[in-house]
């Protein structure tokens, strides 16, 4: 019983705690490892590999250096870089913002295995140093819980460490009442739309200066992208956007891997209009709790809600994107342990291993998933909504409530956000 194992840990002794730390993030980093070599081509010979998307990255790096960025948002042309680069293709289309293009750019300069490594491990460094800094002594039981996110992650070479470090770099700034979190949800630029709900709480609870420094970062970034970049990188990046709306409206996108109810009843054989009428039930679902938690709630615990209820906003969310639930989860943990019976917490413990697992199990199950010949159910969106509901739950049984509906009140106080 893993999920049991977790809140034994708990009151493990503090030396088990530490020799548990330290297997789990020796494990990440043999994984990190492992995969910088796999794609370095160690060991391979000449056999082709399948495509991951940090190889997208490594491409945009190259096209930008190249003058040729525009590329990337055409999916014919990246196919074409693909073939190039790597002798084979990938369904991996690019519609990042033209800021994202300037932060792989560097990795030019360095061999993809190399790349990998850096990026990954470095980003993964940051997620984990943010996470301690939030979870403080239950670091150990939420990073267990984190367990298959991170992994998935690593695997796919993906930014979700990076997001999710900026989103708790905002939480823990917001928390001391510092108008310097604008400037990490600023940088959220590189994925607006898993920003959505930080930008409402941070509008709800009249963050003016955090709001102002989110404004200035983002006009900045776009500026320095445009003088670098060019102007025509916005018309193609726009472009991208629209492409990547018609691939997701025909399920191109391995929906299985996806963590949006879109996914969930796209994938069940729902026509893509009425997918998106759940998507849109699901995002003011996820709005209406963010916004109710910063009046009801304390603000770290209005924070976490706002952090796991982040990616039920947009349709376009991965698997990947999960470390932002982390932390969430790593905000909401004194609270978990508090409040939540041993069953509430299994449940939330296993959710989230659902969450974070269901793309990969399906994977494994459909051997011609990856061909697109099979569309294998897409089941992590009602878990993320599950894990959320069950959270609000049991925080909505906190006694002292009323006293995190003051605090909320007096959010703009940086007195009264330091105390908290």
């Amino acid at each position: 019983m893993i999920f049991a194992d977790i809140i034994e840990l708990t009151q493990a002794s503090a030396s088990k705690r530490t020799q548990y730390k330290r297997l789990i993030l020796s494990t990440f980093a043999v994984i990190v490892l492992a995969k910088a070599a796999k794609l370095g081509g160690l060991g391979l010979g000449k056999a082709p590999r399948g495509l991951v998307d940090f190889d997208d990255f490594f491409i945009a790096g190259q096209l930008v250096w190249q003058g040729e960025i525009e590329k990337a948002y055409r999916f014919a042309t990246m196919a074409e870089a693909q073939r190039s680069f790597f002798g084979v293709e990938c369904f991996i289309p690019w519609t990042y913002p033209p800021q994202f293009d300037l932060m792989v750019a560097p990795l030019a300069f360095l061999p993809l295995g190399v790349a990998y490594a850096i990026f990954t491990a470095g980003t993964l460094a940051a997620y984990l140093a943010t996470l301690r800094r939030i979870a403080v002594e239950r670091f150990l039981s939420v990073l267990i819980v984190l367990f298959p996110a991170v992994t998935v992650t690593i695997a796919c070479g993906q930014n979700g460490f990076l997001t999710g470090t900026l989103i708790g770099l905002t939480c823990l700034l917001h928390l001391r009442g510092r108008s310097l979190a604008g400037l990490p949800l600023g940088l959220m630029v590189i994925k607006p739309h898993l920003a959505v709900a930080f930008a409402v709480y941070t509008a709800v609870n009249r963050r003016w200066g955090a709001i102002f420094a989110a404004a200035a970062t983002l006009a900045l970034t776009s500026a320095l992208a445009t003088v670098l970049l060019g102007t025509g990188v916005w018309s193609a990046f726009l472009a991208g956007v629209e492409e990547a709306k018609v691939f997701l409206e025909h399920g191109l996108y391995p929906l299985h891997r996806m963590v949006s109810p879109y996914a969930v009843f796209r994938s069940l054989g729902f026509s893509a209009p009425a997918a998106i009428s759940f998507q849109i039930v699901a995002a003011v679902f996820a709005t209406t709790l963010v916004c109710a938690a910063s009046f009801r709630f304390s603000p770290r615990q209005a924070l976490g809600v706002t952090a796991t209820a982040s990616l039920l906003i947009s349709p376009y969310a991965y698997d990947y994107d999960l470390p932002i639930v982390g932390i969430g989860l790593a905000m909401l943990s004194p609270d978990l342990i508090r409040l939540a019976s041993e069953r509430e917490r299994l449940a939330i413990y296993g959710l989230s291993f659902v969450a974070a697992g269901w793309g990969l199990a399906q994977a494994t199950i459909w051997s011609d998933v990856a061909a697109g010949d099979v569309m294998p159910l897409s089941m992590a969106g009602l878990a993320l909504l599950a894990i959320n509901g069950l959270t609000w739950r049991i925080l909505a049984r906190d006694a002292r409530a009323p006293e995190g509906a003051l605090l909320a009140a007096g959010a703009g106080s940086t007195a009264k956000c330091a105390a908290c």
